[in-house]
């Protein structure tokens, strides 16, 4: 047997109403490229929300942002002329992850509240930084792996928290993509060249060289700029299985294994990388850029299973206790073993017409990486000043188990992480 139930949305994102002008919530953009167009493109659809200025060092994205806000705002290449800006309450940081650290902290120090795209950090010195800006200056900071505003997470969460799946002793995740674009081979606009875009400026504190369109549109195959599949999809994972589970923390432990088996373009970065983490329990999780697989999670626990998927959250009950006789007593001589059966029938048959009859239930609702929910908290808590789950230690928790994966990957070791020393070491 089973059901099946809708969850609707927690808020009304564009509800009508009049806003008061000091409710009113003006932002601006640093990075108006594939994610920070999306934010953008959902941001102004926020009832009481308003984008007056974006910063990006490719001209192409200025025009982009005008188009998507459908009226003349300031653009400029300079993202620190948007924290002079009196106007200007909050920022949205969308740029490549080795520049998350400098723009954040430079927009915490200016007044602003941050919304950061995931990971929050390219290492771990600039999580540990970016934590330290944010404590300083108490501004209102959201990283952006938007599972953990999702109607869905919460439920799971209700799931767990209730005792659903009793005590929990496993966690798994895939996720798996097979074509270029999944595997970040973007196109690198036609116009793209060194008099539109400010090449040197965008390598920020990574190696220089010449310019390379690619390298601006792939960033997230290269170690120097990005974080791979870790950075970009296992932070998904990892916020969701800690909003589920209501923890904060990183793992206590971490090894990983993978390779470039299928993207062998240049890039640096695995494309398929398997990790196991420690946390309270083990937790596996699995991801490829070279086949495309179901996207699930799964808490396991001795009740049952719950199941997190892009539209679903499934509770399968299971009892834990034999539903037949042992088939261990079949090694049994017949003489015992009948005497087994008949006294075992006797004490666990149920009254005829009385049969358990466990129930899966499925909850179904809006995509777990819908933007809009957590922009809305986010812009909801820039006007009531109210504390959001996925801070900045969160965000620094869950890059951190990252970062962990890809070191793993990179001295093929398991590694952890060591607060004292502020450094990630090799086991044993």
């Amino acid at each position: 047997m089973g059901g099946s139930v809708f969850l609707e949305p927690e808020a009304s994102f564009a509800a009508d109403g009049p806003v008061g002008p000091n409710d009113r919530v003006r932002f601006g953009i640093v990075g108006v490229g594939m994610e920070g167009s999306g934010l953008l493109t959902n941001a102004i659809q926020l009832r009481g929300v308003e984008c007056v200025a974006a910063a990006d060092l490719y001209d192409g994205r200025h025009e982009l942002a005008k188009e998507i806000v459908g009226k003349p705002i300031r653009t400029t290449r300079r993202y620190k002329e948007l924290l002079d800006s009196k106007d200007i309450d909050a920022i949205i940081v969308a740029v490549p992850d080795h520049w998350h650290m400098q723009v954040v902290v430079d927009a915490l120090a200016a007044g602003k509240d941050v919304y950061c795209e995931k990971p929050m950090s390219h290492n771990p010195a600039d999580g540990l930084a970016m934590v330290a800006a944010a404590k300083k200056t108490d501004r209102i900071v959201q990283i952006g792996a938007q599972r953990t505003s999702s109607v869905l997470c919460a439920k799971a969460n209700e799931l767990y928290a209730q005792g659903a799946i009793g005590e929990l002793n496993l966690v798994e995740a895939t996720m798996g993509r097979n074509d270029p674009t999944g595997a970040w081979e973007y196109p690198p606009p036609p116009d793209l060249s060194p008099q539109n875009l400010d090449w040197e400026t965008w390598q920020g504190t990574a190696p220089k060289k010449p310019f390379d369109p690619n390298a601006f549109a792939r960033w997230r195959c290269w170690k120097e700029y990005g974080t791979g599949v870790a950075g970009d999809l296992l932070v998904h994972l990892i916020s969701g299985m800690q909003r589920v589970l209501g923890i904060n923390e990183y793992p206590k432990r971490v090894s990983a294994m993978g390779g470039i088996y299928r993207w062998k373009d240049g890039r640096n970065m695995p494309d398929v990388h398997a990790v196991l983490f420690e946390y309270a329990v083990p937790v596996y999780m699995r991801l490829s850029l070279g086949c495309e697989s179901t996207e699930v999670t799964r808490f396991m626990g001795s009740k049952g299973v719950i199941e997190l998927r892009e539209f679903s959250v499934t509770y399968i009950p299971q009892t834990g206790e034999d539903s037949s006789p042992s088939y261990y007593t079949f090694s049994y001589p017949v003489r015992l073993r009948d005497k087994y059966m008949k006294q075992w029938h006797e004490e666990h048959d149920p009254v005829p017409g009385k049969e358990p009859a466990p129930e899966t239930i499925t909850f179904n609702g809006n995509d777990y990486d819908d933007l809009k929910p957590h922009l809305w908290k986010f812009f909801e808590s820039v006007r009531s000043r109210t504390p959001l789950l996925q801070d900045a230690v969160f965000g620094h928790n869950a890059a951190l188990a990252c970062h962990l994966a890809n070191e793993s990957y990179f001295r093929k070791s398991p590694v952890y992480w060591d607060a004292s020393s502020e450094a990630i070491k090799s086991v044993g």
